[in-house]
């Protein structure tokens, strides 16, 4: 199958559209943030940096740390900006850009989240770290592919529709990249389309459900607890698992929802969790 210009767009020195990337300028293993400042908070740990490129709010570093090549992009928010990246990335590594086709061989890449988050259960402490074990995505991106969903997933998803009366989709972790576990807990992540009403937040705009934080709290599946909101890890483990890759998310918790409390070192928390990521992918 050729793919036509239409479908697989690309800039004039043949980069792809948005990410404004070729396929060289990306390795294996790629570190999504979603705020393109965050790029160089991880790339700075690099030994080498032999790539920066931007374009709007994709920003992408690549480079070598104790010898292994990581790239770091920015996401931007939101499930909408994730299957730009994620579809992008996955043309940058299984197509031939020349000739419009799909590759024979086919590389999984390994995508790490990196991201900050707002936790509604009261004992999750600010400043502290969680790993999405399994993601519920709010938002309607999963619903536009073909998928197969493993029976935890489907079992998860209609659990939270009929508990939030929200349609929802669920996904599972598919990279085991093992952090001390002394440094984080495992939860279930609600990702959402949005930033206020979305999670539950009210200023002037108010909220339908008045209910939606306690809701969250209720939910147990298997051996785990819905722990905190986001917008792109549902999006993220989804899309991984339709393209074939494997895709882990981390997220520093910087404000309880359930206490009404907010980090007062957001910059120094984000930064420990980028460390212990940097260090379990060197070990891995």
């Amino acid at each position: 199958m050729t793919f036509p210009s239409s479908e697989l767009i690309l800039n004039k020195d043949g980069s792809v559209y948005h990410l404004n990337l070729l396929p060289e300028d990306i390795a294996d293993t790629i570190i999504t943030v979603g705020d393109p400042d965050r790029v160089a908070m991880v790339s700075r740990h690099f030994d080498i940096i032999e790539l920066k490129k931007h374009k709007r709010e994709f920003c992408t570093h690549t480079g070598t740390i104790n010898n292994k090549r990581i790239s770091v992009i920015s996401t931007g928010i939101g499930t909408d900006n994730i299957d730009i990246v994620i579809n992008e990335l996955d043309a940058l590594a299984n197509i031939n850009l020349l000739s419009r086709t799909e590759k024979q061989e086919k590389k999984s890449l390994k995508i790490v989240r990196i991201g900050t988050s707002g936790a509604f259960q009261s004992d999750i402490e600010v400043d502290s770290f969680i790993i999405s074990e399994m993601a519920v995505g709010l938002d309607s991106l999963l619903h536009f592919y073909k998928h197969e969903y493993t029976s935890s997933e489907l079992e998860l998803s209609s659990l939270v529709s009929k508990t939030c009366n929200f349609p929802a989709y669920a996904a599972e972790q598919t990279f085991d990249l093992k952090i001390d576990s002394s440094n984080y807990q495992k939860g279930i992540t609600i990702t959402c389309p949005g930033f206020y009403a979305p999670q539950g937040r009210q200023l002037r705009g108010k909220a339908i459900k008045p209910d939606y934080l306690s809701q969250f709290q209720q939910i147990q599946f298997e051996h785990l607890r819905c722990t905190n909101f986001e917008m792109e890890t549902a999006g993220i483990y989804g899309l991984a698992r339709v393209l074939g890759h494997q895709a882990v998310s981390f997220s520093a918790i910087l404000a309880n929802r359930a206490n009404n409390v907010f980090s007062k070192t957001p910059q120094k928390t984000t930064e420990k969790l980028i460390q212990l990521v940097l260090e379990a992918l060197i070990e891995k």
